[in-house]
């Protein structure tokens, strides 16, 4: 029942309040089509951003990332807030009081998450590269040539957001960002670490906002890794929206370590980046193409990887073409994974991912030289559409 479930989901008809196409691969949430969204953004995106703001307010979270002119800058991402007296950044972490920006978490004192040990190999989005999983740079990165048996992830799931996805696969972070706890400071969550740990993955939610907290852990990580002479391996899976100068150090932890550094590639086409997450994607694409610069310094393991969920009716394979376009255009070597979707969060009357829909994008990613691309996620794929 489950498996049936899971591939044939109930759907039902929508109706695109633009262009009043009917489809099942439209969804009530967003309320119009991915096509108007492309090419009538000034009439599309007010009908997704109103479902944003309904996301937002259930957890007591900004609707819009604030600009207040006379508002305290943050710049920890892409959201840029100025914050007005009194009030919070999009991520729920930072207030203004009496004119000073205070940080209620995302620093090396307060890092707002729950961790857990992940064991080796594991379902990590670039495990078909990973050295934990395949022994990709092996002896110096990894312990074994193949699967790292008998080690694991120290996972780290980020209790805030920069973007507010309708889709996310893990909504629940909003609530950890809502309540502000648990808390753990870089040096207790460091502490973590021991000699069958090898690798630290930070997730979540996204590490964006708490950028200053992750970085003081993998750096005491790092170090005590010493002490037995150790591996560990810094790895991060993130929307890719945050400042650059932090990307830059966690990019050089990442090249010393083994580790790598994962980028959700949601869309191509800004309107519909904004449609879904409720944030531009320009920042994302921009901080990718600079790490492409890094590749050459460590092309074994792979430093650089990229992955798109393929969202029934709105990511389909031109938005992946344009995006492996993007990636190709950096280095054709880069590993590129295409994701199943599954339902949830404001996003549960779509279907599952097609096997058709995946196999079309994957051979729009192939068209344009990328190497390395492959389907995530295959069990979910379904004939529903």
């Amino acid at each position: 029942m489950i498996f049936k479930f899971l591939h044939y989901p109930k759907m039902k008809e929508v109706v695109c309040k633009i262009c009043g196409k009917k489809s099942v691969l439209i969804s009530e949430s967003i309320g119009v089509c991915g096509n108007c969204i492309r090419e009538k953004p000034e009439d599309a995106l007010p009908y997704a951003l109103k479902t944003h703001e309904e996301s937002r307010k259930r957890f007591n979270l900004p609707p819009q990332p604030p600009k207040d002119k006379n508002g305290k800058k943050c710049g920890l991402c892409v959201n840029d807030c100025r914050i007005p007296e009194g009030g919070k950044g999009y991520c729920g972490l930072v207030i203004n009081k009496d004119g000073k920006l205070i940080r209620l978490a995302g620093t090396p004192q307060k890092g707002l998450l729950d961790w857990y040990y992940d064991p080796l190999p594991t379902n990590c989005v670039a495990y078909f590269v990973c050295p934990g999983c395949v022994g990709t740079g092996y002896p110096k990165y990894a312990y074994k040539a193949g699967p790292e048996h008998g080690y694991s992830n120290l996972a780290v799931f980020y209790g805030s957001c920069s973007f507010d996805c309708l889709f996310c696969q893990n909504w629940t972070y909003r609530e950890l960002s809502s309540r502000l706890k648990p808390l753990i400071t870089a040096e207790e969550l460091a502490s973590k670490v021991h000699r069958r740990v090898s690798c630290i993955c930070y997730f979540g939610g996204d590490p964006s906002p708490q950028m200053p907290h992750a970085l003081m852990t993998s750096k005491l990580a790092i170090e005590k890794a010493k002490e037995w002479n150790g591996i560990m391996r810094i790895c991060w899976e993130s929307n890719g929206s945050m400042n650059w100068n932090l990307l830059k150090q966690a990019a050089k932890l990442s090249l010393e370590s083994g580790g790598c550094i994962k980028f959700d590639l949601k869309a191509w086409s800004e309107p519909l980046n904004i449609a879904l997450t409720g944030v531009t994607n320009r920042q994302t694409l921009e901080n990718f193409k600079k790490l492409g610069k890094y590749i050459e310094k460590r092309p074994d393991p792979p430093f650089l990887v990229a992955s798109t969920l393929l969202i029934p009716g709105y990511i389909d394979e031109e938005e992946v073409r344009q995006i492996a376009s993007f990636i190709a255009d950096i280095d054709l070597n880069i590993p590129y994974a295409l994701l199943a979707f599954y339902p949830q969060y404001y996003m549960t009357d779509l279907p599952t991912t097609s096997r058709k829909h995946a196999e079309r994008c994957l051979e729009a990613a192939k068209k344009e030289g990328l190497t390395r691309v492959r389907i995530g996620n295959v069990h979910l794929l379904s004939n529903a559409y």
